[in-house]
């Protein structure tokens, strides 16, 4: 009987053991993945998710908040949608902005190419330091520059003109630019632009048909934080232009729908996600690559 039972109860402490090493297992997945996920979603979706409640809430419920859900309405309404988009210039603020952070961002791709380039691929003396230097004009902040900036601009005739920003932005947009470039730009062998000399190639055919092709990642995040930073950037925007026409979206939706101390919040928030819809939706197609060449540039 004794030899009968001892199997059984060893097989039963197998199972017991398997059993609480699956619940260990779900509590602690629970514990240390679920539970962050679930609060840093809410805390990253629950932004959109006001921006959009307010733009469909009546005035009424968004002036008396303690009579009516402040997280839900019952009654939706798209007129502060329609005045934004019908009654506003608001599609030419939209152009002007994609067309200032598209022109912007193409200038500072291009000069921060050439600088990352030199400073990884041509061995000079000082070219660590001059990659230093570079990256620590990033952190002069733009609260600064954008007084000398406004006199510059104000100088050449630029001023209440669009090609004031484009010209402007890259200043705060080249650094940092220039220094994921570097570090993405060191992760590409060497060997082949030694090969590509040796078969007689010049530094641009490497530059253009080895480097860049390579580096695509590294371009498209490049390109994602100068899209992203001039789309939101607002100092510059606010001070160099003044005519309604040429406004971008960030200054448009505060300086038009604001009345003294009255802020019309429902077309305020319905700009802003309006707004923000472009950069979600680049964000969705290139995650990837920019997550890609983030992390070749933090590990050199």
């Amino acid at each position: 009987m004794a030899e009968q039972t001892a199997p059984q109860l060893a097989g039963a402490r197998d199972d017991y053991r398997e059993g609480m090493e699956h619940l260990e297992t779900r509590f602690s997945k629970l514990v240390t993945l679920y539970m962050p996920l679930g609060i840093i979603m809410v805390v990253l979706i629950f932004p959109f998710y006001w921006m959009a409640l307010t733009s469909i809430k009546p005035d009424q419920e968004l002036i008396d908040l303690e009579a009516t859900n402040p997280l839900w309405t019952l009654n939706p309404t798209f007129k502060h949608i329609e005045t934004l988009l019908f009654e506003t210039a608001y599609p030419t603020w939209l152009w002007n902005t994609m067309s200032v952070a598209i022109g912007a961002t193409i200038l500072s791709l291009i000069a921060s190419v050439f600088a990352a380039y030199a400073i990884v691929r041509i061995q000079y003396k000082g070219s660590d330091l001059v990659g230093g230097l570079i990256f620590l004009a990033y952190l002069v902040p733009p609260s600064i520059l954008f007084i000398p900036l406004a006199w510059v601009v104000y100088q050449y005739g630029l001023f209440d003109t669009p090609f004031a920003l484009i010209l402007t932005y890259p200043t705060i947009l080249i650094p940092f630019s220039t220094w994921l470039l570097m570090g993405y730009f060191k992760t590409i062998p060497f060997e082949l632009e030694e090969c590509a000399l040796i078969d007689g190639a010049s530094r641009w055919q490497i530059l253009t048909k080895i480097i860049l092709p390579l580096a695509i990642p590294g371009l498209i995040s490049a390109f994602i934080f100068c899209f992203t930073l001039c789309w939101n950037e607002f100092i510059y925007a606010l001070t160099f232009i003044s005519d309604v026409n040429n406004k971008t979206v960030p200054v448009a939706i505060v300086t038009n729908f604001t009345d003294g101390d009255i802020y019309r919040w429902g077309s305020i928030m319905a700009g802003a996600l309006i707004g923000s819809l472009p950069l979600v939706i680049l964000y969705a197609f290139f995650v990837e690559h920019y997550v890609a060449a983030m992390t070749g540039a933090v590990k050199e």
